[in-house]
């Protein structure tokens, strides 16, 4: 285990480093328009729209998981304990829950998805997923300014006190990506920050969207109104994949879940609040954002021939399941994005952790046809 000093304090991290898996170039969006999840390997994408207003064993885990303090820069952030401790997110979904009326056909859409996007359904690593980086108390604050991607010809009146005073560490740095998605978590003020399209300009920070969440132990782990970067709501740190869980074999939260093709933004399911979908042909049986579901949980993952990280994405799906959060250009999950270790100087913990096997590989020999869909609205609370 390397065991890291920065600023007085320690985290553990990855401790070997496997040769660097490089991912396939893609075609950037159409047009720089909507807060839209990209895939890193597939080779074409999908023109956003704007949001509803404006392999071997993994390293063995660490001894010892970094704590939740502002006295350090910590890298790994537990993703099971951000937003209130009765937060979907973290919610197991019992083996007997209710599923969909038609969640077999729900199911064969997935399939038909898969076939039709490259026939995998892939992870985030490197661009298209938000890093995340940890401001401390003392981290200076900076303003962010709005900037026009979109043309609207004015900015959103609310937005710019929002981004008045944000605790960016000197090392942040945004997503690759059109998207260039950042996520910045100060633990001191319970506050966190979420940067669509962000960019330096003369050493300045902007972006085109995004938002503040206050409060965020006792956020129910969803944005308000319009804001922050995915298309239905759900912020990054609810449903991103941490390199700290996969080495320790556990994810302890549900997972956010890109697809293509979503149904119409004006059909969405609770915990989404919006939606960017568009079923121009009414097409039957489509998916729309914010529709849970899970791995059937009497499967025996530990007998699959998948990848180890494959089956701890897999038994995090049987017990926390899927939530779709946004679109793609190919059926994704996102995970941490590496420029959270490696703008520190650290290794890119992914590359030891998939051993050589493409991000689109992981999930090889996934049971997707024993998924099970829930009901619309599942979990959503009595008002």
């Amino acid at each position: 285990m390397l065991l890291v000093i920065l600023g007085g304090g320690a985290y553990s991290l990855l401790s070997k480093r496997a040769p660097d898996d490089k991912p396939v170039s893609i075609t950037p969006p159409l047009a720089p328009q909507p807060p839209v999840s990209q895939p890193e390997k597939a080779p074409t994408t999908v023109a956003p729209t704007a949001p509803a207003t404006p392999a071997e064993k993994p390293t063995p885990p660490a001894t010892s998981a970094p704590s939740k303090t502002d006295t350090q820069p910590f890298v790994g952030i537990d993703s099971g304990a951000i937003f209130a401790p009765d937060s979907f997110w973290y919610t197991p979904i019992p083996a007997n829950a209710p599923l969909h009326p038609d969640s077999a056909h729900y199911v064969t859409e997935i399939l038909r998805q898969k076939k039709a996007y490259y026939g995998t359904v892939s992870i985030n690593t490197h661009s298209y997923s938000s890093p995340v980086f940890i401001a401390t108390k003392d981290t200076p604050t900076v303003r962010v300014a709005f900037w026009d991607c979109q043309h609207k010809g004015h900015p959103d009146p609310n937005l710019e006190p929002q981004w008045s005073a944000v605790p960016i560490p000197a090392e942040a740095e945004q997503a690759e990506g059109t998207d260039a998605e950042m996520t910045i978590y100060q633990p001191s003020s319970d506050t966190l920050w979420e940067f669509w399209q962000a960019r330096k300009v003369d050493g300045k920070w902007q972006a085109c969207w995004g938002g503040r969440m206050q409060h965020v132990s006792k956020n129910p782990g969803y944005w308000e109104k319009y804001y922050g970067t995915t298309a239905s709501g759900l912020p990054f740190l609810g449903g991103q994949i941490t390199a700290e869980e996969l080495q320790r074999g556990e994810i302890k939260h549900a997972l956010g879940f890109s697809l293509v093709d979503a149904e119409d933004s004006k059909i969405f399911s609770w915990p989404a609040n919006r939606s960017d979908g568009s079923n121009k042909k009414k097409e039957p049986y489509w998916i729309c954002e914010g529709q849970r579901f899970r791995l059937d949980p009497s499967i025996n993952v530990d007998a699959l021939k998948m990848h180890p990280v494959g089956k701890v994405i897999a038994k995090a799906a049987q017990k926390y399941g899927f939530v779709v959060w946004d679109k793609a250009g190919a059926l994704t999950l996102r995970a941490q994005n590496s420029k959270s270790y490696t703008r520190l100087g650290l290794p890119d913990p992914y590359a030891a952790l998939f051993n050589k096997t493409p991000a689109y590989a992981i999930l090889a020999n996934f049971p997707w046809e024993k998924l099970q869909f829930l009901p619309k609205d599942y979990g959503k609370p009595d008002k």
